[in-house]
């Protein structure tokens, strides 16, 4: 493959992907799915082989890109006018919340463990789980939350509440994950395992091996969550 030749796979790969992906639309990247990634990748991939690859014609590269396209389109039409294509292509959104509770098996069902739960909650400033009624795990992969009914509209400014200095912990803390005792973060509150079953025994939890998740809140109180709740 001489530098012209070269130059000319370029120009030609470097056209037909900006064409293919203003005809694709902009999903691509304002809404981007594992599909999505997929094609985005695929395009990537296949002007790559298309500039590089001298075993390419100039002509299969092209096609390839437009078949790709057409494919990408035609999955996204189907997409939009069946919702029966949509649970098959998208899948559909999962509860992993419901009444305050977790729930475990939705979890694993989209590969979320407790850690991760936290991170996402975080990222929308609710620190304690006592907080949430409801999350949905969406088929974008956002965390949507609807706030238990005493912490939707009013705040403490509202109220004109004053907080109280001698808060037990700053903020919600870890205790118990998936059966586990997070030992370190009862240490930093000066406590120990101890306290912890005994705890538990007071909220009518016999063994911390029957806790799924638990946490202190800024408050004092424990916030348990069960193994074992169901989905539906």
């Amino acid at each position: 493959m001489n530098q012209l030749e070269l130059i000319l796979r370029i120009a030609i790969g470097f056209i037909v992907l900006l064409s293919m992906a203003r005809w694709a639309g902009r999903k691509e990247i304002s809404q981007m799915t594992f599909f999505n990634l997929v094609s985005a990748i695929a395009f990537g991939s296949i002007a790559a082989a298309l500039v590089t690859n001298p075993g390419v014609s100039i002509t299969n590269g092209v096609i390839a890109l437009l078949g790709w396209a057409a494919f990408t389109v035609l999955t996204d039409q189907i997409h939009l006018k069946s919702k029966k294509a949509r649970k098959v292509l998208m899948g559909k959104p999962v509860i992993v919340i419901k009444k305050g509770k977790i729930l475990e098996d939705a979890l694993r069902k989209t590969r979320l463990d407790t850690d991760s739960l936290r991170a996402r909650l975080r990222e929308k400033s609710i620190f304690s789980l006592s907080d949430i009624d409801y999350a949905i795990f969406e088929t974008d992969g956002k965390l949507s939350i609807m706030k238990k009914e005493p912490k939707q509209a009013v705040t403490k400014s509202d109220l004109n509440i004053v907080m109280s200095q001698g808060n037990f912990v700053p903020f919600s803390t870890e205790l118990v994950a998936d059966g586990h005792v997070n030992l370190k973060n009862l240490a930093n509150m000066n406590k120990d395992q101890t306290w912890l079953d005994e705890q538990l025994k007071l909220a009518g939890v016999q063994s911390v091996e029957d806790v799924f998740y638990a946490e202190v809140q800024p408050d004092g109180n424990l916030y348990i969550d069960k193994r074992d709740d169901l989905l539906h």
